[in-house]
């Protein structure tokens, strides 16, 4: 048995990895339930909205991602969404209406559409996958549109054990 050198074939490969933990940010996700203002009639009403809005504390949103919205099955007016995301966003890193699931597709989102993709041109991608870090399906879903104008190949998984998904014609 000779003693020849071990070479790590993945690490001396043209294979980008992309793991969108990596890119997930760190900060606070909270959601605004407008139920927490509305009276005891299940009523909104805008003179309780606008006093709500002056004597609340917004510093606890200071850079965080927030969602508003009504976790109670009623119908209220938009104008309740639209004047608490108003109130919210001097301190918040990004405000939407909706859920912590559309919050982080939104942030998902804004993070892949700015990605650098022409890194990524001609060469075989592959996105990690099995992470303890919640991402949106639809990241996923978003990152191979965007990659298929770029990449030659794209898998998913680890190196040493890869799903293809997609490979060029090129």
């Amino acid at each position: 048995m000779k003693n020849e050198p071990i070479y790590n074939r993945v690490a001396n490969s043209p294979l980008i990895t992309i793991d969108l933990k990596e890119y997930r940010p760190k900060e606070s996700r909270f959601f605004f339930d407008l139920k927490d203002i509305l009276d005891e009639s299940k009523l909104i009403r805008e003179k309780n909205v606008r006093q709500f809005i002056k004597e609340h504390d917004w510093n606890k949103y200071l850079n965080q991602y927030v969602a508003v919205g009504c976790s109670l099955d009623i119908v209220l007016p938009s104008w309740t969404k639209l004047i608490i995301c108003a109130a919210i966003k001097p301190y918040a890193k990004k405000v939407i209406i909706g859920d912590l699931e559309q919050l982080e597709i939104s942030i998902f989102d804004e993070i892949i559409n700015n990605f650098d993709f022409n890194k990524y041109l001609n060469k075989p991608v592959i996105i990690k996958g099995c992470t303890d870090t919640y991402i949106p399906d639809s990241a996923y879903g978003l990152l191979i549109n965007k990659l298929q104008q770029f990449a030659k190949k794209i898998s998913y998984g680890e190196a040493c054990s890869s799903v293809p998904l997609w490979s060029s014609n090129k």
